[in-house]
C-alpha cells in the first residue's frame, strides 16, 4: 500500500472520530471534563525555580559538586544589611549596634562588621618565608654596621655612600595579594563608603539560597528585625536596606513570577482580541478558545506530575503553547464555516474539515512536536523540559481538537447556530492580494527572492554573546546595591570553593592555584586564594627565633638618626617582631567562620575568588572555570572547585556545543516526518522551503541588526522550524487538491496563515513586554522569525508556487502539441 493511501486512510479517520464526538457531543464533553479536573488536580502544586543549578542534569560533575558543597558548607552569599544617610562616625557606631543583635537571630550563624586588620598587620612577618626573614635580618645588621662605624670616631670612610636601606617595601610587595593581606583589605576598619555614606553589615545565613522558601524566611527575619530598631538616633536621614545573595534570589524570582502572570495575561487579552477580529463572533471566539484552554490545562497536568515544577523557559510556556494552539482552531473553524457557506450540512463540514484540514494540521503538530523534541536531545534541562512540554502541548492541543470542536460545534447547531460567513474570503485584503499575485508574481518573486539573499549573506556574522549580565535584570534595587557592596569589599561576595579532606590537601590546593596565577600572569583570572590551613604559616618557631632576634637588634637602632619613613617602617617591624606564633583557634572569629561547615567543623574549605574577570560575564567564567578545575592531588584523586560561577560555565559550554546539533536534529526530523505523512519526498521539501529560508534570513537579520544569540534565545530556531513549517503544509495541501483555484485558496488559506502566524507570535510577544532581558530576547529574535516567515509565505512562496505551476502548463502544452504532430514518413 503506498504511502499516499495510507494518508488518505489516516484522513478518515479523522474525519470519522470529528463525526463521531459532532453527533455524541456529550460523552466528548464528560471526557474532557474528567481530563481537565485530573489535570487541575496534578498541576496544582506548581512551582517555579529559577535557580541555575536546577538547570543541569544531577548527574553533572559541577551539579554535584555544589550539592555537596551546600550540604557541607551551606549556602554561598549573604544577607547584606547596608546602613544609608549618616557621617562615617555615626554609619560605625550603626554597625557595631546591629553587628551582635543580627548575630543573634535564630536563621544566622554570624555577622562580618569589620575587617580583621589589627590580626594579620600585627603577624605579617609570620607569612613571610624564612629566608626572606634572613634578609630583612642582614638589612638590620648592615644598617646597625653602619649605624656603629658612623659613632666610632676613628672610623674614616674612603668613599662617600648612603647608610644601609631598612626598608622591607620590596620584600612586603612580594607577599601582596595572597590571603591575609586581602582579607585584612585597605582603608577603613568598617566596612564602609563615606561618599555613599553607607556601611555594610554581612550576615550568613545557616541554609542555602537555592531553596527560595529558606531565602524568604531569613530575608523576612532580617527586615523584621530592622522594622522594629529605632533609627532616629541615627540621624533624621538615615535608613536601612537589605541586599546580597539571598535577597536578589527572592527578587530575580518575583520579577519572574510576575513576568508569568504579565506574559500570560497579555497573551490571553491579545489572543481574544485577534479572535474577535477574525471571526467577527463571540461564539467563534470561545469554539476556538475552549480546546486551547482544556489543552493548555491537560499539558500542565502532565508538567505537575512528571516535573513538578516549572523553570525560567517552561514557565512561560504556557502563553506560547496557546497561540500555537490557536492557530490550529482557526484553520479548522475557518475551513468549516467556508463549506457552510457552501451548502454542507454541520455533519458533512465537520467530516470535510477535520479529513483535510485536521489531517494538516496533526502533520503540523507532529512536525512542531518532533522539532520541539529535539530540544530534548540537550543536556541543558531547561531545553529538555521545554522541548519534552512543548511537544506534549502540541500533540494534546490537537486531540483537545478533535474531541471538543465537533462536539460544541454539534451542540450549537442542535440550539440552531450556524456560522456567519465571513465578507473577507470575497472582498478582504488577501482577496486583493490573491488576485494580484497572479498578474504579478514575477516582480514579488524576484523582489523577495533577492531580500532573502541578501539577508542568507549576511548570516555568517552572527555571534554568540557569553555574557549573562544581559540575561539578568540588574536594574533592581538589590541587584545596584550589591554591586557597591562589592566595591567597599574589594571582592566578590561569592567565592568559588574546593572542598579537601584535610589541612595537607588545602595546602596543597592553594598552591597548585597560586602556581596557576602566576604561570598565567596577567592573563589570570584568579584574584586570591583563601584557606584556614594557609592563613597559619609552617614553621613559625622558626621564625619566630628570627623575628626574636630582629627585635633586639631594632630596639638598638636610635629612631631619632633615621629618615620619618623609615623610622616610621622601624616602629612598624619591631611592633610585627615582638607577635608570638598562633594556631587556628587564635585567628579572628570573623575569618574563621568563613571556613566553618554547618556543623561548626572547621577546615578542609578552599575559597577561590575571581580576579580581573565578572563571575556575570559567560566568557570570563569558562576562562576562571578552567583555571580552577582539575586539581591532580599527590594520592592520584582530583578535585575542584564547585560554585554557582561554574554552573554557569558549563551550560554556556553546553548550549555551544549543543546548539548546532539540535538545529539539525530539528531539521531532518521534520524532513523525514513530512516525507513519511505527505508520501512524497518532493513534497515535504517543498513544503520545508519558507520556513528554511525564514530561519537563515532571521540569522542574517540579527547580524544586520546587531543582535546576538545567548544560552536561552539559541532555542527560537528549533522551535522556527516547527511552528512556521505548518503554513507551508497548508497552502500546498490545499492547492493539491483536484479542481483548487489559486484565488479561493490562497484567500482562505492565506487568512488563516496569516491569523495562524499572529497568534504564535502573540505568545512570544508577551515575552518581549517581561522585566527579565533574557525573555526579552526569545520574544524579539521569535517575532522577527514569524515576521520574515509571514512576508516569505505569503508573497515569495506563492510567486514560486505560480513560476513553478506556469512553467509546468508551458512545457506540458509544447509537449502535447509535440505528441499531437503526425511522425514523418519513413
Amino acid at each position: 500500500m503506498s504511502e499516499k493511501r495510507w494518508s488518505e486512510r489516516f484522513e478518515g479517520a479523522m474525519g470519522r472520530l470529528a463525526v463521531r464526538n459532532h453527533r455524541r457531543p456529550y460523552q466528548a464533553l464528560l471526557l474532557a471534563l474528567v481530563l481537565t479536573v485530573l489535570g487541575a488536580f496534578f498541576a496544582r502544586t506548581l512551582t517555579l525555580n529559577a535557580d541555575f543549578v536546577g538547570l543541569l542534569p544531577k548527574g553533572f560533575p559541577s551539579v554535584q559538586d555544589i550539592e555537596k558543597l551546600r550540604k557541607r558548607f551551606g549556602g554561598q552569599g549573604n544577607v547584606v544589611v547596608v546602613g544609608m544617610g549618616a557621617d562615617p562616625e555615626v554609619l560605625k557606631r550603626f554597625a557595631d549596634d546591629m553587628a551582635p543583635k543580627l548575630g543573634a537571630l535564630s536563621e544566622i550563624r554570624y555577622v562580618s562588621h569589620q575587617r580583621p586588620r589589627a590580626f594579620f598587620d600585627e603577624h605579617s612577618l609570620y607569612y613571610v618565608d624564612v629566608e626572606d626573614l634572613v634578609t630583612i635580618q642582614d638589612r638590620i645588621d648592615a644598617r646597625i654596621l653602619w649605624e656603629k662605624q658612623q659613632a666610632n670616631p676613628l672610623f674614616v670612610s674612603l668613599v662617600e655612600e648612603d647608610p644601609p636601606s631598612v626598608d622591607f617595601s620590596d620584600i612586603e610587595q612580594k607577599y601582596t595579594g595572597r590571603a591575609n593581606q586581602r582579607l585584612s583589605g585597605q582603608g577603613d576598619l568598617y566596612y564602609i563608603n563615606p561618599a555613599e555614606r553607607m556601611v555594610v553589615l554581612m550576615a550568613k545565613p545557616r541554609g542555602s539560597a537555592a531553596d527560595l522558601n529558606y531565602s524568604k524566611k531569613v530575608v523576612s527575619q532580617v527586615e523584621d528585625f530592622l522594622a522594629t530598631q529605632d533609627l532616629s538616633k541615627y540621624g533624621p536621614g538615615f535608613k536601612t536596606a537589605v541586599t546580597g545573595t539571598f535577597k536578589k534570589k527572592i527578587d530575580q524570582q518575583r520579577v519572574i513570577v510576575e513576568d508569568l502572570a504579565r506574559a500570560s495575561s497579555l497573551a490571553m487579552v491579545l489572543l481574544l482580541a485577534y479572535l474577535a477580529f477574525h471571526f467577527r463572533s463571540a461564539l467563534s471566539v470561545g469554539l476556538t478558545m475552549a480546546p486551547v484552554m482544556a489543552g493548555l490545562g491537560w499539558t500542565y497536568g502532565f508538567v505537575g506530575l512528571a516535573y513538578g515544577q516549572v523553570n525560567l523557559l517552561t514557565g512561560f510556556l504556557a502563553a506560547v503553547l496557546g497561540g500555537l494552539g490557536v492557530e490550529h482552531g482557526i484553520h479548522l473553524l475557518g475551513r468549516y464555516t467556508t463549506l457552510r457557506s457552501e451548502g454542507m450540512t454541520s455533519e458533512e463540514a465537520v467530516d470535510e474539515s477535520f479529513r483535510h484540514t485536521g489531517f494538516s494540521a496533526l502533520i503540523a503538530a507532529l512536525v512542531a512536536a518532533l522539532t520541539f523534541l529535539s530540544l530534548a536531545m540537550s543536556e541543558f534541562r531547561a531545553f529538555r523540559e521545554f522541548g519534552i512540554i512543548a511537544a506534549v502541548g502540541m500533540l494534546v492541543s490537537i486531540f483537545s481538537y478533535v474531541l471538543l470542536l465537533p462536539a460544541l460545534l454539534g451542540l450549537a447547531t442542535r440550539f440552531g447556530w450556524s456560522p456567519r460567513v465571513q465578507q473577507e474570503n470575497a472582498a478582504g485584503p488577501l482577496s486583493l492580494l490573491a488576485r494580484w499575485l497572479p498578474r504579478s508574481y514575477r516582480g514579488v518573486g524576484i523582489v523577495v527572492g533577492v531580500g532573502v539573499l541578501a539577508l542568507v549573506s549576511q548570516a555568517y556574522r552572527i555571534s554568540f554573546n557569553y555574557d549573562s549580565r544581559t540575561l539578568e535584570d540588574y536594574k533592581q534595587a538589590s541587584a545596584v546595591l550589591d554591586q557597591k557592596v562589592n566595591d567597599i569589599l574589594g571582592y566578590s561576595q561569592t567565592p568559588v570553593v574546593v572542598l579537601t579532606d584535610s589541612s595537607e590537601m588545602e595546602r596543597e590546593v592553594v598552591r597548585q592555584l597560586e602556581a596557576r596565577k602566576v604561570a598565567r600572569g596577567k592573563e589570570s583570572t584568579i584574584d586570591f586564594v583563601g584557606a584556614l590551613a594557609d592563613l597559619v604559616p609552617k614553621r613559625q618557631d622558626e621564625k619566630q627565633a628570627i623575628l626574636q632576634a630582629i627585635s633586639a637588634k631594632l630596639e638598638k637602632l636610635d629612631p631619632e638618626r633615621l629618615p620619618e619613613a623609615t623610622r616610621n617602617t622601624l616602629v612598624r617591624a619591631l611592633n610585627m617582631a615582638k607577635a608570638k606564633p598562633f594556631t587556628q583557634e587564635a585567628l579572628p572569629t570573623s575569618v574563621r567562620h568563613q571556613f566553618e561547615s554547618l556543623d561548626g567543623s572547621t577546615g578542609g574549605v578552599v575559597l577561590v575568588y575571581a580576579g580581573g574577570v565578572s563571575l556575570s560575564d559567560g566568557e570570563g567564567t569558562r576562562k576562571f572555570a578552567k583555571e580552577v578545575r582539575g586539581l591532580q592531588m599527590p594520592d592520584g584523586s582530583q578535585v575542584s572547585a564547585a560554585g554557582e560561577a561554574l554552573i554557569l560555565a558549563d551550560i554556556l559550554d553546553m548550549v555551544s556545543r549543543e546548539g548546532p546539533r539540535i538545529l539539525a536534529a530539528a531539521v531532518l526530523s521534520v524532513l523525514v516526518a513530512m516525507w513519511i505523512t505527505l508520501g512524497k519526498l518532493r513534497t515535504a521539501l517543498i513544503c520545508m522551503l519558507p520556513t528554511l529560508l525564514s530561519v537563515v534570513g532571521l540569522v542574517g537579520l540579527m547580524s544586520l541588526l546587531g543582535l546576538q544569540f545567548n544560552y536561552l534565545n539559541i532555542m527560537v530556531l528549533p522551535v522556527l522550524v516547527g511552528t512556521t513549517v505548518d503554513a507551508g503544509v497548508h497552502l500546498v495541501q490545499r492547492l493539491g487538491e483536484r479542481g483548487a483555484d489559486f484565488v479561493s485558496v490562497y484567500a482562505e488559506t492565506g487568512r488563516a496563515i496569516t491569523g495562524g502566524l499572529l497568534t504564535s507570535a502573540i505568545g512570544f510577544v508577551a515575552l518581549i513586554l517581561a522585566k527579565h532581558p533574557g525573555l526579552n530576547s526569545i520574544g524579539d529574535l521569535a517575532n522577527l522569525g514569524f515576521g520574515i516567515n509571514l512576508v516569505i509565505v505569503l508573497l515569495g512562496f506563492p510567486s514560486l508556487l505560480l513560476m513553478v505551476e506556469r512553467w509546468r502548463r508551458k512545457h506540458g502544452a509544447a509537449s502535447e502539441e509535440q505528441s499531437e504532430q503526425p511522425a514523418p514518413e519513413a
